[in-house]
């Protein structure tokens, strides 16, 4: 099942810039001084992405919240965007309904669950989107409702053209994608992953981590540069036959830091038993981000693969939700 729903990738893709182009939104009462994302796992690690990729084109501040409470800035001058697949994520849930007393604006993005309910009891603004697949494989019907409700807001201009364009470029690099991926699977197997990507990718890494987390049932860890200059690279002092680097690159880093990542690799290749540069493609930042998001969920696909388990099977999450239901 996990590897059609990466296959489906693109078509997901092009399904959501249809939805998200045809939702309609009613004006916000109040004017929007700042956005508060609120969302966790498949769901909410969109809002970390985006955050990053408009952040030279929105004028307003924009956080994400991954916990049950809203940080004290939140006011009726403040967009709150809901994210949940389900639309029964009791964490996003709670923060909803404290946004509600504030008074803030609110938007949704959900499949169904008790969202869509009270989106439409509530005159609530909604995208919604099919449900029935893993948060995370959803993740290319989700993510670019994040773009359309910043676009209707007026926080930005359109982004249909360049996620059309990230559609074709994945689509023509589809073999390449997945040939680089089952290569770097085979450097991954039996090993810790450790990720690593400018600071402009820290969301994309926390995407890959996720994946090898839940497809591969595998523990790894990611930090970003020019931040792990002053800190952990200090920590590599030991040789360690269990760690495989993973550098995400592009050749649009910043120059500084891209000589600070080869600064970076002489000092890890001498402790890491392998270091894996994986260099993006596209013309812009979303079609370099969702590039290689694509090829991630592959590698934690293939990971999966080799481990001979099932992908999609995350059994320890739901006695965990099952667990916090008794708790009620």
């Amino acid at each position: 099942m996990m590897k059609q729903l990466i296959t489906d990738f693109t078509k997901h893709l092009e399904q959501a810039i249809t939805i998200g182009s045809s939702a309609k939104f009613n004006a916000s009462k109040n004017k929007i001084d700042n956005v508060l994302i609120c969302g966790l796992g498949g769901s909410g690690i969109g809002g970390t992405i985006i955050s990053q990729l408009i952040s030279d084109e929105c004028k307003k501040p924009i956080l994400v919240n991954k916990d049950y409470t809203l940080p004290a800035f939140v006011s009726e001058n403040s967009l709150v965007i809901c994210c949940s697949y389900s639309g029964n994520t009791e964490e996003t849930l709670s923060m909803f309904a404290q946004a509600e007393e504030k008074g803030a604006e609110i938007a949704i993005i959900t499949s169904g669950g008790k969202f869509a309910e009270i989106a439409k009891e509530e005159g609530k603004n909604i995208i919604q989107i099919p449900g029935g697949l893993p948060p995370r494989a959803a993740f290319g019907l989700s993510f670019p409702q994040l773009f359309f409700v910043f676009e209707k807001y007026g926080l930005i201009q359109s982004k249909s053209k360049q996620i059309q364009s990230a559609i074709n470029l994945i689509t023509q690099e589809e073999s390449n994608i997945q040939n680089e991926a089952i290569k770097l699977s085979e450097k991954l197997h039996g090993k810790l992953p450790v990720i690593y990507g400018e600071s402009s990718l820290d969301g994309v890494c926390v995407r890959f981590r996720q994946q090898i987390n839940e497809n591969a049932k595998m523990l790894c860890w990611h930090h970003v540069i020019p931040e792990m200059n002053h800190n952990e690279l200090v920590g590599w002092r030991t040789k360690n036959k269990d760690l495989a680097v993973v550098l995400f690159r592009s050749e649009a880093d910043f120059y500084r830091n891209q000589e600070r990542i080869e600064y970076s690799k002489e000092i890890i290749e001498k402790y890491a038993s392998s270091i894996n540069e994986v260099y993006t493609k596209g013309d812009s930042s979303i079609e370099r981000a969702l590039y290689l998001i694509h090829l991630g969920d592959w590698v934690s696909y293939f990971l999966a693969e080799k481990k001979q388990i099932d992908a999609v099977e995350v059994d320890v999450i739901t006695g965990l939700k099952e667990m916090l239901v008794e708790l009620d």
